[in-house]
């Protein structure tokens, strides 16, 4: 039977990143990718001004009540970038109406980068996003999310494994949940993830490439999820993300210097389903 996500992330109607990233990876992948939209906005909002912003949080629960009254399951939910506090506490009540025991609960809890919250966030979000980490089955945060919900100081790449095992270990005490680490470097050359489950860490690497762009966590975890449906485990779903992240980035470094709207990530899905085992 074929595999349902609920994405609950927010619609930007240009740029990719959120919605416009995890519908059409995860349905590639061959997952029916349904959405719970938290809010709709003109572009996203890293580089433009005066986008335009409307706020569905007040249709999060009612769709999700919807969704329970038609005897609508999913095999996950994966939730992304939330804009208040309010929908924090609003996207677990809805994961307790679509979650059954066999639904899986993907949070990447999207809030900071480069030692710094974004903006428009209070200082105590990340407080409030651990309760949601608390009731995940997986979470996928860089460092600096990391550091900001365990209260770890934060350092700038490349690390120590030390540090890094011990911001996982702080990681785990919040969640049962297994968790994946992102943005960890040990050197200039590789980036990649920590994968903590059973107790153990696993490190996966995929050649660094020197450029930033604005969705890219968005695609790895997006992947992640895609391929831990598809049976995978944890740290080779991390090592398919990973790689097929980089290979994105590169791309389009190389080809489409002018883009600064977001990652090519098009043009590589017929290599995420080679990767994934689809063709």
């Amino acid at each position: 039977m074929q595999k349902r996500v609920a994405a609950i992330h927010d619609i930007s109607c240009f740029g990719k990143c959120s919605i416009t990233v995890a519908l059409p990876l995860i349905s590639a992948a061959g997952i029916e990718t349904a959405v719970i939209p938290t809010a709709v906005l003109s572009t996203h909002t890293a580089g433009f001004k005066d986008y335009t912003f409307r706020d569905l949080t007040e249709d999060i629960i009612p769709v999700a009540k919807h969704w329970k009254s038609e005897g609508i399951t999913v095999d996950a939910v994966y939730s992304g970038y939330l804009g208040s506090k309010e929908q924090i506490d609003l996207v677990g009540e809805a994961v307790d109406y679509m979650k059954n025991d066999d639904t899986i609960f993907v949070v990447d809890p999207v809030m900071a980068d480069h030692g710094v919250l974004y903006g428009g966030f209070a200082p105590d979000f990340p407080l409030e996003m651990k309760r949601l980490c608390a009731k995940a089955d997986v979470i996928t945060p860089n460092i600096t999310e990391a550091c900001f919900m365990t209260g770890t100081e934060y350092k700038s790449a490349p690390y120590e494994k030390e540090y890094i095992e011990n911001l996982v270990m702080a990681l785990s005490k919040i969640t049962n949940g297994k968790i994946v680490l992102t943005g960890v470097a040990f050197n200039e050359q590789e980036m990649g993830a920590a994968c903590y489950e059973n107790g153990k860490i696993e490190y996966i690497f995929s050649k660094k490439v020197d450029a930033m762009y604005h969705g890219t966590g968005d695609i790895f975890t997006s992947v992640l999820t895609a391929a831990i449906l598809r049976g995978k485990t944890l740290s080779s779903s991390a090592q398919l993300a990973s790689d097929f992240t980089a290979d994105c980035i590169k791309l389009t470094k190389e080809s489409y210097p002018e883009m600064t709207y977001g990652v090519n990530f098009e043009a590589k899905i017929p290599d995420l389903l080679k990767m994934l085992g689809i063709c």
